[in-house]
């Protein structure tokens, strides 16, 4: 075909595009994942700060009792319902966390 592309041309030009495109949506496709990934983070942050834990006492130091979100004693178990923590800071051997001040998110419950 003089002057005009060919068939083949035209097909590679094709693919190139077609590759392009392919790029541009697994790029969406890594931030649609991030999105979801920082939410989900954000949402379980805020469910654990609704929460409390318990920090086991140690040799030198009594149990502390925590906000489900302090960053001083990571979750390692379960959580504690709001009735058990008010119970846990009422036993004389626990205290409540100076950093995070569950008793805080407990008073007038």
């Amino acid at each position: 075909m003089p002057g005009g592309i060919s068939d083949l041309d035209k097909n590679r030009a094709l693919a190139q595009w077609l590759e392009w495109q392919l790029r541009q949506v697994k790029g969406r496709i890594r931030e649609f994942e991030t999105k979801e990934q920082q939410e989900r983070r954000r949402r379980e942050q805020a469910h654990a700060a609704l929460r409390w834990k318990i920090q086991p006492q140690r040799s030198s130091s009594s149990a502390l009792v925590h906000r489900g979100d302090c960053a001083l004693y990571p979750v390692q178990g379960g959580f504690l319902t709001r009735e058990e923590a008010v119970i846990a800071l009422a036993e004389p051997d626990i205290s409540p966390c100076e950093i995070c001040r569950p008793e805080t998110g407990l008073v007038g419950g």
